[in-house]
């Protein structure tokens, strides 16, 4: 015959001692009290559905839950299992409809995703929820939200002329949804049918973003689960200035690390003629660990696909940043071009010599008389971008930028 647990007391569960590792102690039917060795105590449920066992279920801590209180938990799910009925789903449904609301449901996902966040990111967030989100969309059930909604909501906040606060809302509702679809509490995303260019936009060609915006992008990047020669491929194109056709189809054959130039042939510019890139120490290190990845192949960023050996495609990295979901606002690849552009020009770097370092024409009469290849000028000006692109990147300490992931 099996042993029969002894039931418990508050005598008995107060004279309990934390040992160097967690221990149980049984009530009965199936309670358990579980002894941590920090002191701590904890009620969960063992049980077995059509002769299985499963695994336990926390009912919570003791104190504040009494052993009376445990009890009456463990006789409701009991009655659930004599039925043939899972008590965890049972507890999952409980939890699904008391954060049916999207006013609920924000509420527990922004207290999972704001701590050990900035101060102004946080108030950034409870404003948009708080402003805009909660007075329109809060009282809804959650899964009854529809892309017209949101929709709604965005042309609410553009009409008193917000048009970046109105991108930035339905980010931050994308966001919220994918999360609540990975708990399974919707099955579909209503902002995710919103295209942000049709929220709000800049122009393609003025586009430029801010220091604090580059930083944000780029470390958006290596916390992001996309390929590890991926991310370098990023980071590469944001510090050697050239154009992403020209990195994604680059060659080992092409690279001298020892000089620390990589010449890229004329046919592979837009312009018919060869262009010279003068690798920074970040870009050397990231080439480094490049070499170690892809070294086999021809290409730095060779084809994960089929057998032959071929780059990737050209649109690989759009893929990838399309995949981030960054909360900043239009940026396509090409912004990194511009953007190194305007602020080495407020830097007080020479125009001609950032011309030439993104392999552009120098027009006019000028172009015709200037030469001049403005090498050591190139140099410089390629270790001070990637200097002002890693201080970025540094500036929130993230993530260590060249750690294998």
């Amino acid at each position: 015959m099996a042993r029969q647990a002894k039931p418990l007391t508050d005598t008995a569960i107060k004279a309990l001692k934390p040992k160097a590792d967690r221990y149980r102690v049984s009530d009965t039917s199936g309670l358990l009290l579980e002894v941590m060795p920090s002191g701590s105590k904890i009620w969960r449920y063992r049980y077995q559905l059509h002769g299985v066992r499963q695994p336990s279920l926390t009912i919570g801590p003791y104190p504040e839950i009494s052993l009376a209180a445990a009890r009456k938990q463990r006789d409701e799910w009991a009655a659930l299992v004599a039925r043939g009925e899972s008590p965890k789903r049972a507890v999952q449904a409980a939890k699904a409809e008391k954060l049916n609301t999207v006013a609920a449901f924000a509420a527990e996902w922004l207290a999972e995703q704001l701590p050990g966040k900035s101060a102004s990111y946080q108030k950034t967030m409870q404003r948009i929820m708080d402003k805009d989100v909660l007075p329109w969309l809060g009282g809804m059930p959650l899964a009854d939200v529809k892309p017209a909604d949101v929709l709604e909501l965005c042309d609410r906040i553009k009409s008193r002329g917000s048009p970046k606060m109105a991108l930035l809302s339905r980010n931050v509702l994308k966001r919220m949804y994918d999360y609540a679809i990975a708990r399974q509490m919707v099955e579909s995303n209503p902002a995710a049918a919103l295209v942000a260019r049709f929220i709000a936009s800049e122009e393609s060609r003025t586009r430029v973003l801010s220091a604090s915006e580059i930083g944000q992008v780029l470390r958006a990047v290596y916390t992001s689960d996309i390929r590890r020669p991926l991310k370098l491929a990023l980071h590469l194109l944001a510090i050697t200035m050239v154009r992403k056709t020209e990195l994604t189809a680059a060659r080992w054959d092409e690279i001298d690390m020892d000089a620390g130039i990589w010449d890229i042939p004329a046919e592979r510019m837009k312009k018919d003629q060869p262009h010279r890139v003068y690798l920074s120490r970040q870009a050397k290190e990231l080439l480094q660990e490049l070499h170690s990845l892809s070294g086999r192949s021809v290409y730095l960023f060779p084809s994960s696909r089929g057998t032959e050996d071929r780059p990737i495609s050209h649109s690989t990295l759009n893929q990838a940043v399309r995949a981030l979901s960054l909360d900043v606002q239009h940026f396509v690849l090409h912004d990194f071009r511009r953007t190194a552009s305007t602020h080495l020009h407020e830097m007080g770097h020479p125009s001609d010599a950032i011309e030439k370092t993104l392999a552009h024409k120098i027009v006019g009469i000028k172009g015709v008389y200037n030469r001049a290849q403005y090498a050591e000028q190139r140099q410089t000006i390629l270790q001070a971008w990637a200097d002002f692109v890693q201080a970025q990147i540094d500036g929130a300490k993230v993530v260590p930028l060249f750690r294998s992931a």
